[in-house]
This record gives C-alpha cells, structure tokens and sequence, in this order.
C-alpha cells in the first residue's frame, strides 16, 4: 500500500502528516509527500526520512483580484504534473491536510478515482481543506466545529490532531537535564510560537519580580528569534537570575521542554495545542488574534471548557488579570492537577492511530 500525505505553509500542517507517516510505516505502509518545493516542508519531510515530492502552488490575494488568474494557472499545472507522477508511483491513497498545494494534489488524485482523505487541524476549516472536504472520501477532525463549514457531514469523524513520538517519547527527566532545571523545582514553559509574541514577551517583563519571589519556579521563556535581545535587555537578569530564568530565541527542543514542564503560557495554534494536551500540561493560552476567522480562540475555547487550560486575550496579557492567572497556576497544584487530568481525557496520543485506520480502510475501498 502506498500512501500520499500532502500539507505546506506551516509546521501546524506539516506535523500532523509526520506524525501519521509514523503509524503508517509502522504498520508496513509506504508514504511519500507532496508539497511547495519553497516551503518549510522541503527541509522537514526529508529531515524526517520521507521521499519529497515538490509542486508549485500559491495562493491569491482576496483584495486584489487580479491574482487569482496567476494562482489558478499555478494549481491548473501543478494537476496535470501530479497526474503523471501518479501514474508512475499508483498511490492507494492521498491525504491532505491544509495549505494551498494540496488542491492540485487531490485533484489530480480526484481525476484519476484515487480516495482522498482530508485533515483539519483547526477548529475553522481552512480554505484548502473546505474545498476539498466536498469530494473527500472521509474527512478527519480536530474539533468537532470545524464541520460546521460543510453542508454534508456524512463523512465526517472526529479523529484529534496527531502528534508525533518523539514528543510522546521526551521525559521529564531528560528534559530537566537539558534546561539544568532541579527535579524538586517548579518549572513554567512560555512560547509564543516561532515568530515570538511581543505582548506575551512584556507582560513577564513586567512579572520579572513577582516570578523571581517565587524561590523554587524556573523559567524557560522561548522569546521568538526577533524579539530575543529586547527581552533580554528589558530584563537585565544577573547571572544569578539566569540559572532560573532561561531565554532563548528558539529551540528545538520543544518536546524535551514540555516534557520537563509543570505549566505553560502559550499561543493556541493546532499543534501546540496537541502537544500540550499530549503532555497532560496546564496552560494558560493566549490566542494569535489575527488568526484566519479568530481560530486560536476558537481552538482555545475548547481546552478551557474541557477544564484543561484558562485563557486571556492578547490585548490583555500585559493586565492585572494575566498576572493573576498566572499566579495562580504557579500557587495551586490542586488547580494544575485538575488540568492536567482534564488535558488527558482528548486522548490525543490515539489521534494518529486513529487517523491511520481511516486512510487504509480508505485505500482499501
């Protein structure tokens, strides 16, 4: 059996899809990828040991209509190559899980009486994803609203957001190690996601006092690579401070430091999200609130009427209010332990296997 996964843009498509090549090939399935040749993907999907497809594709600009025609000459081409490489490799199946080089994919795989099985990460279906849900042989789900988007849900299922193992597989101790962060110590997680988050950076500028009273707390705060040397001269920590106040621009090492977590201040993306409720972490969230259709909030909402997370709007990160919730997390491990067993019951560690059910029962027929 062989397998097509496809997804570009963001690691928030492109994760999911590694997540559940693993299953697949563990189970004996053969999987290739299928994305932009220019996208991030290009470097992840080999890094991860998967043959790379790669197909031009571009979305357009919703106030200058002018580049729709270039877009649709981009998808019109990209079909008809995807077709021909499908008649040499003969996949079972494609999965698409969002981002605009998916259409010529699935596409293609329509053209040729391929089933096509889509994933949406988020809480608001993606335009890609939407428009190929209507033809899809299944279409998969993080949160179950996501399908209020379709008009016919008879083949919609609710499979969570896959995760990969080597986030499953982190330890705390392993990843205490790897921060310097006492096992008797209360360790909290802030990341505002890869490209930072400049009101979430303030607000602990501001709580540098408060949270440094707090004698057994460490801090490993993930700044973004642009907003790395503002923070670290807005809080001129001494080197004392810095054994228990770690800043960095960016790691790669995620899994390892939410493994090695107490609690986490977060944006409220789709994967991070899964990996949060993998871990079982208490999160305080903090939604990107430019995010297509406010979809951060939405994703959020989910964990905080679950009981697994609170959260706080970016305009009100730098208040009184975000202080407080977050004191409250770091003073109350009745409150962490009662999220924590909350986060659990999503059962996200099932999502890839569950989703790997659906696409070979698919490719079977």
């Amino acid at each position: 059996m062989l397998v097509v996964l496809s997804g570009g843009g963001t690691a928030g498509h492109i994760n999911p899809a590694l997540a559940l090549a693993e299953v697949l090939q563990s189970r004996g399935v053969d999987v290739v990828y299928a994305g932009t040749p220019g996208g991030i993907e290009a470097r992840l999907v080999p890094e991860a040991g998967l043959e790379f497809k790669g197909f031009e594709a571009g979305g357009f600009n919703r106030n200058h209509p002018l580049t729709l025609p270039k877009s649709l000459a981009k998808i019109q081409k990209s079909t008809k190559v995807a077709r021909a490489w499908f008649d040499e490799i003969k996949p079972d199946a494609v999965v698409g899980f969002g981002g605009y080089v998916c259409i010529p994919v699935a596409r293609a795989a329509e053209q040729m009486h391929i089933p096509v099985v889509v994933h949406e990460q988020n809480s608001v279906m993606g335009m890609a994803n939407a428009y190929l849900a209507k033809r899809a042989q299944a279409v998969c789900l993080t949160y179950e609203h996501a399908a209020s988007a379709l008009s016919d849900k008879s083949h919609v299922q609710v499979t969570g957001n896959p995760v990969r193992a080597q986030v499953f597989d982190a330890t705390r101790e392993a990843g205490r190690m790897r921060f310097d962060v006492p096992e008797d110590a209360l360790m909290l997680l802030v990341t505002g996601g890869s490209l930072g988050a400049r009101h979430l950076n303030n607000a602990l500028v501001k709580l540098k006092d408060k949270l440094l009273s707090y004698k057994d707390l460490y801090i490993v705060h993930v700044t973004g690579p642009k907003e790395l040397e503002n923070v670290q001269q807005a809080l001129n920590l001494s080197e004392e401070e810095q054994k228990r106040w770690q800043l960095y621009g960016y790691t790669d090492h995620m899994g390892d430091a939410m493994a090695a977590s107490d609690l986490i201040v977060s944006r409220a993306g789709a994967t991070t999200l899964a990996e949060i409720s993998a871990r079982g972490l208490p999160a305080l969230l903090v939604p990107f609130p430019y995010a297509t259709e406010d979809h951060q909030t939405m994703n959020a909402q989910a964990c905080v009427e679950a009981g697994a997370a609170q959260m706080i709007a970016d305009a009100d990160v730098e208040s009184e209010q975000f202080s407080n919730l977050l004191c409250e997390m770091i003073e109350s491990a009745e409150l962490r332990q009662n999220m924590k067993k909350a986060a659990e019951q999503f059962e996200t560690e099932h999502a890839a296997k569950r989703l790997a059910d659906i696409v070979m029962n698919v490719a079977r027929g």
